[in-house]
């Protein structure tokens, strides 16, 4: 597929349980519904996938949501990543794109930050952005919040080296928005880890579920993602770069005249 059309890679990294197969059933609800804000589906590769991250959401006893919405990823080939493919078309110019999106387990990137195994993550190299998945949960517990600013410090300075120096464009997407919005001093934290290490960064609330759909509902934040990890179309480089000649430099005008 990416032989025949432009795809946009999305690296998405995180430890266990921070809700990165949320994010990828939460983003595939909305879209079946028609309900992810300026988007609307085009096509998919890999419907069968979706669905099997997204049937846990699905299977509610009574009426009741499950305790967890999707299970966790584990790989058939613990070599490679498994990707999506989600096919958009933007609505306010009807500009189409491909996405593909990982959904890869939590260890790869534990093992990625403590013992640099980059082997299996080769594919970021082609990724344009590399959401790193946050538990918002853990950045509001004092107690864990230090240990987890820390880790993403590093794991900025391991894929800085992975990409070979080139500055990678992380988006923190921290979950749980709905119990827990992001303090002001620790995004400011965040911002002050990740510049240490040359990384740009932005962050993004989200709430794959909500346990308070009256104030935050199921998938807050999920199109502003989008919206900033598609961006605005690229400037084209200059096919053909005009240049003017250096004044008095008559080398093409002289060529051949003394023959």
């Amino acid at each position: 597929m990416m032989g025949k059309r432009y795809v946009n890679v999305v690296g998405i990294l995180g430890d266990p349980e921070s809700g990165k197969t949320a994010c990828l059933a939460s983003l595939y609800l909305l879209i079946s519904h028609a309900k992810l804000d300026g988007w609307s589906f085009a096509d998919s590769r890999s419907l069968a996938g979706f669905e099997d991250i997204a049937r846990g959401a699905r299977d509610w006893n009574e009426g009741r949501a499950p305790e967890q919405m999707t299970m966790h990823t584990e790989m058939a080939d613990d070599r490679r990543p498994g990707f999506l493919h989600l096919r958009l078309v933007r609505r306010e110019d009807g500009r189409r794109v491909d996405l593909a999106l990982p959904d890869i387990p939590g260890e790869w990137t534990q093992e990625l930050v403590s013992a640099a195994r980059a082997d299996r993550l080769d594919f970021l190299k082609s990724a344009e952005v590399i959401w790193v998945v946050l538990d918002g949960r853990s950045l509001a517990d004092i107690e864990k919040r230090n240990g987890l600013i820390a880790r993403v410090g590093q794991l900025a300075a391991r894929l800085k080296t992975m990409l070979e120096g080139r500055r990678p464009r992380l988006m923190l997407v921290v979950t749980h928005h709905d119990v827990h919005v992001l303090d002001d001093q620790v995004a400011q934290r965040l911002r002050t880890e990740l510049s240490r290490r040359d990384a740009e960064v932005e962050i993004v609330g989200v709430a794959p579920f909500s346990d308070k759909p009256q104030s935050v509902p199921a998938g807050f934040g999920l199109a502003e993602l989008i919206n900033l990890t598609i961006g605005a179309l690229p400037d084209r480089p200059t096919f053909w770069r005009s240049t003017e000649p250096p004044e008095g430099s008559r080398a093409y005008l002289n060529y051949r005249r003394s023959q």
